[in-house]
């Protein structure tokens, strides 16, 4: 269980986010919903201290267990205690140009945790496979398609082993016919048991996919649950204008 309390962050006076709580089961996907300016984005953005929170507190259990008090400045051994619990997906891929495919989902194995490059390579090799590119290890970003570097995105956020995987929307710059690819790809990590948070407009993906279903809006929740509650029974009117702006079909 990861359970994240009272997430406050503030750009100068400009409060993002007033008071995050979220509890996030292992195994479960949870994805975030929310019109633009809502406070998603940063949201996950503090789950690895990308952005740092002015107060509020992440906690991971298990075997290993981890808290983070943002209120207490954390230093920087906890910081990256955190983010080795995490693996990011962005939105526009963020690979190294200059590497190849196979040596963009290297190097954090390598280069972070220390691992010998010929373990890194294998283990990498196998994770190309998995997001169905393993006949594109050797080729450099600039010859993938979008859909093809994003899931190269995917395979290098796996390749440290997170207990927690985090997705800011990521099909939001792919061409249409490109994104069900990168969703298939999601859909086998959720069948998989990879606990995921996903800010997404990918309302179809929530339906099938989410156990839990959040909206935000203003740097709140405002409501969540399961897909079937959420989308076709919603209680706050914040949330019924919202999927009515979208035009989500629930029938």
């Amino acid at each position: 269980m990861i359970e994240i309390r009272n997430i406050h962050k503030s750009f100068g006076s400009n409060a993002i986010l007033r008071g995050i709580d979220l509890d996030v089961a292992k195994g479960s996907v949870v994805v975030i919903l929310g019109p633009s300016g809502s406070g998603k984005t940063t949201f996950l953005r503090c789950l690895n201290a990308l952005e740092m929170p002015q107060q509020g507190t992440v906690a991971f259990g298990g075997s290993e267990p981890l808290k983070i008090d943002f209120a207490r400045h954390p230093s920087k051994k906890d910081i990256l205690a955190l983010r080795r619990k995490s693996g990011m997906v962005f939105q526009q891929y963020n690979l190294f140009p200059h590497k190849t495919a196979l040596e963009n989902v290297m190097e954090g194995p390598v280069a972070v945790q220390g691992k010998p490059a010929a373990q890194a390579r294998q283990a990498a090799m196998v994770l190309l496979e998995k997001v169905g590119l393993g006949d594109k290890a050797d080729l450099y970003p600039y010859q993938l398609s979008g859909g093809q570097q994003q899931r190269v995105g995917i395979a290098r956020a796996l390749a440290i082993q997170p207990e927690l995987m985090l997705f800011d929307e990521p099909t939001s710059a792919l061409d249409p016919e490109l994104v069900q690819d990168v969703l298939n790809t999601m859909k086998e990590l959720a069948k998989e048991g990879w606990t995921m948070v996903v800010v997404t407009h990918e309302i179809k993906f929530a339906m099938e996919v989410a156990d839990t279903v959040v909206v935000m809006d203003n740097g709140l929740i405002v409501e969540q649950g399961s897909p079937e509650t959420l989308f076709r029974h919603p209680q706050h009117e914040r949330t019924k204008r919202f999927l009515q702006q979208i035009r989500v079909e629930t029938e």
